[in-house]
C-alpha cells in the first residue's frame, strides 16, 4: 500500500529546521503587517511556514499584486524591522478572538473552526499589528532583516476551486544576507535545472490541456525511460526477483477487500461496467495479493519478491501539477515481498544494499529515516509491532547504515524506512521506501504452509526505489541539468564533418561502426558552418562530439571533444569504440 509522495525537493527543509521555522513564521507575520500598511483594507488567511520558506495567503479586494510591487511592500517591512517593536503574545477567550477579528471573515472562520476546548486563544502583536498565532516567534522584529519576497501567485481559499481566490506572497528569511544571497543563487541554478524547461529543450516530455496532469513522453524522453526500465529489469533479474503485470482497472469489491475504497476513494478515478463498478488502480498492492493467492506456496518458497512497473492514477488538484513531479498518472517500480518472520532482517539487509547500489549508479547519497508506530491509528498489538520495528533498525545497522528515528510517522500498517536522497544541489528528495505492512496479508487471507504442515501468515514488505519512473525522470534531469552520462543521454555521440563532401562519407563509416555496436548516434551533415552544428551539440548537451575533417579521414582518427570541456583529443577508432563502449557498460559518470 505504498503512497508515493510527490514532493519536490529542496536545498534545506526550513520546515523542519527549527530556528529558521520561527524566523520565517514571524516574518510571515512582518509581511502581513507591511500589506496591511499599504493596503488597509487587506484581509488574511493563513501564513504558514513551508519546506523553503513562508507564504500568506491575502484579500486585497479589487486590488492585484504584480512582481513589481514586492519591492516595495520589502521596503515597508525594513521599516518595520528597523522600528524594532518587541512581539507580544497574549492569551485571550474565544468570544474576545470574535469581537477583536470581527471584520476579518477568514479569521472568524478559523475562530470557528477552532476546538470547543480551546477556551483559550493566542496572539501575537507587533506594534499596531496583532494576529491569530500559536507561536514561537522571535523576540523583537529587529531579528527579521534579512529576507526576500520571492513571488506572488493565485490561490483558493482552502484550497477549493469554488472559492474565492486569494493572493499569496512567498518569502524566505535567515539570519544574514550572505545566506539570503546564497539562497538566491541556488534558486537560479535550479531555474535553470528546471525540468519543466530542460524536458521541452532537450524533447523529453511534453504536457498538453487535453490531458492534465498526464505526461506525454516524446521519443528522446523514451528512450531515457526505456533505459531506466531496462536497467532496472537488470538489477531486480540479479536479485532474484520475478515480475508481474496487473489490471490497471478492477472492481469497486476489490478495493473495499484492501481498504483502499473506504481510505482513498476522492483520489480514484471510477466507471460502470456492466452495471459493476469499477476503478483504475491507485497503487499496485491488491492486484499483487491476488497474484500471491493464485498458487499454494511453501515456507521452502519464502522469500518471494514478485517486481512490477505498475502504471497507476491517482487524483491531484489542478493547481497542485507541477511537471513530472507532480502528476496524476505514473508508473511505480512496485515489489512486495513475501517471507517469514525470520527472514525479516536479512531480506531488509540485501534490500538496502540493493538500494544502496542503485542510487550510487546515479551520484545520489541518501539518509534512511525509520517512522515508527503512531500514536492512536494503528492495526497490530504493540508487541508485534515493537518486533518489527526493531527487524527495521537492526537491519540498518547490519547493513552498515545509521538511521534517524522518525516517532509516530509509520503508516497505520506498519513501520517504514524511508530513503531521502540528495542530489547535486543539495536539494533533498523521498524516494525510496520499504514499508511492511501487517494489514493487507490479513485482508486478504494470504498463507504458506509451514514445515509442520501448518499454514502460517506470510511477512509482507512493499517497497519502491525509483519512486514512480515520471518523477524520477525528474530528478535526474535537474540532478544532471540534463547533461545526462553516456549511457542514460538519449542521443550519446555526434559526428560533425568537417565539410559535407570531403568528410561526409568518413563520418557515416564512423557512425555505422558506433550503430552496429548499439552507440545511439547520428551524423550532423547539415550545410551548416562548423561552429554552429558544434554549438548546436553543446545546446543539446549530447555527451561526444566527434569532429573529423582531413587528418582524421588520412589518418583513420577521430577528434573527440566532451560536452561542457573545450579541450579536444584525438583517438583511433578502435580506441574510441574502445572508450565508448567502456562508458556504457560501467555506466561511468564522466
Amino acid at each position: 500500500m505504498v503512497l508515493e509522495k510527490q514532493e519536490e525537493g529542496t536545498m534545506i527543509n526550513i520546515k523542519e529546521d527549527e530556528h529558521l521555522h520561527v524566523l520565517n513564521h514571524s516574518c510571515a507575520h512582518l509581511l502581513a503587517q507591511a500589506v496591511k500598511h499599504l493596503y488597509p483594507h487587506a484581509k488574511f488567511w493563513v501564513g504558514p511556514v513551508i519546506t523553503d520558506g513562508f507564504y500568506y495567503d491575502i484579500d486585497l479586494g479589487d486590488d492585484v499584486l504584480h512582481e513589481e510591487d514586492l519591492a516595495k511592500i520589502e521596503k515597508e517591512m525594513k521599516k518595520i524591522a528597523k522600528d524594532g517593536k518587541r512581539i507580544v503574545r497574549h492569551e485571550i477567550s474565544k468570544a474576545e478572538a470574535l469581537e477583536m477579528f470581527k471584520d476579518d471573515p477568514y479569521k472568524l472562520d478559523l475562530i470557528g473552526h477552532m476546538d470547543e476546548d480551546d477556551t483559550v486563544i493566542s496572539c501575537y502583536s507587533q506594534g499596531d499589528f496583532t494576529d491569530l498565532c500559536r507561536g514561537p516567534h522571535v523576540e523583537s522584529v529587529k531579528e527579521l532583516k534579512h529576507f526576500k519576497l520571492l513571488k506572488v501567485s493565485g490561490a483558493y481559499w482552502k484550497g477549493d476551486a469554488n472559492n474565492k481566490m486569494l493572493q499569496r506572497v512567498y518569502g524566505i528569511c535567515f539570519d544574514t544576507d550572505e545566506e539570503v544571497q546564497n539562497y538566491l543563487n541556488f534558486l537560479e541554478e535550479a531555474k535553470k535545472r528546471d525540468h519543466k524547461k530542460l524536458g521541452r529543450e532537450l524533447d523529453l516530455f511534453m504536457m498538453s490541456e487535453y490531458g492534465p496532469g498526464f505526461p506525454f513522453f516524446l521519443p528522446n524522453g523514451m528512450i531515457l525511460r526505456n533505459v531506466l526500465e531496462n536497467y532496472w529489469y537488470e538489477e531486480h533479474t540479479k536479485e532474484g526477483y520475478q515480475f508481474i503485470k496487473t489490471p490497471i482497472m478492477l472492481s469497486k469489491e476489490l478495493w473495499e477487500l484492501s481498504g483502499h475504497w473506504a481510505n482513498y476513494k476522492e483520489n480514484m478515478y471510477t466507471t460502470m461496467i456492466d452495471d459493476r463498478e469499477f476503478a483504475i488502480k491507485p497503487m499496485n498492492c491488491p492486484g499483487g495479493m491476488l497474484v500471491y493467492k493464485n498458487g499454494l506456496h511453501s515456507y521452502k518458497d519464502l522469500p518471494l519478491r514478485v517486481g512490477e512497473l505498475g502504471q497507476v492514477h491517482r487524483h491531484e488538484a489542478s493547481g497542485a501539477l507541477n511537471g513530472l513531479f507532480r502528476v496524476r498518472t505514473f508508473t511505480q517500480d512496485d515489489a512486495h515481498i513475501f517471507m517469514r518472520e525470520d527472514q525479516i532482517e536479512s531480506e531488509v539487509v540485501r534490500l538496502i544494499n540493493f538500494i544502496d547500489r542503485v542510487y550510487s549508479v546515479f551520484g545520489l547519497s541518501y539518509e534512511i529515516e525509520l517512522s515508527t508506530r503512531p500514536e492512536k491509528k494503528y492495526i497490530g498489538s504493540i508487541e508485534i509491532w515493537d518486533k518489527a520495528e526493531a527487524a527495521l533498525e537492526a537491519a540498518c545497522h547490519a547493513a552498515g547504515k545509521a538511521c534517524k528515528i522518525n516517532p509516530g510517522d509509520g503508516a497505520f500498517y506498519g513501520p517504514k524506512l524511508d530513503f531521502h536522497l540528495t542530489d547535486s544541489l543539495g536539494r533533498v528528495w523521498q524516494c525510496g521506501t520499504i514499508q511492511l505492512d501487517m494489514n493487507l496479508p490479513e485482508r486478504f487471507d494470504l498463507t504458506y504452509v509451514d514445515a509442520d504442515g501448518s499454514k502460517k501468515r506470510p511477512i509482507m514488505l512493499h517497497r519502491v526505489i525509483f519512486g514512480s519512473i515520471e518523477r524520477f525522470i525528474g530528478i535526474l534531469i535537474e540532478h544532471y541539468a540534463g547533461a545526462f552520462p553516456m549511457w542514460l543521454a538519449p542521443q550519446q555521440v555526434v559526428i560533425v564533418p568537417v565539410h559535407h563532401e570531403r568528410h561526409l562519407d568518413y563520418a557515416k563509416e564512423l557512425e555505422a561502426m558506433l550503430l552496429a555496436k548499439g552507440v545511439r548516434v547520428k551524423v550532423d551533415g547539415r550545410n551548416e558552418k562548423l561552429g554552429y552544428r558544434v554549438r548546436e551539440a553543446q545546446t543539446h548537451k549530447i555527451p561526444m562530439q566527434i569532429v573529423v575533417g582531413d587528418g582524421e579521414v588520412e589518418n583513420n582518427t577521430a577528434t573527440v571533444r566532451r560536452y561542457g570541456k573545450k579541450d579536444s583529443v584525438t583517438l583511433s577508432k578502435e580506441e574510441l569504440l574502445e572508450s565508448i563502449l567502456n562508458e556504457i557498460e560501467t555506466k561511468a559518470r564522466v
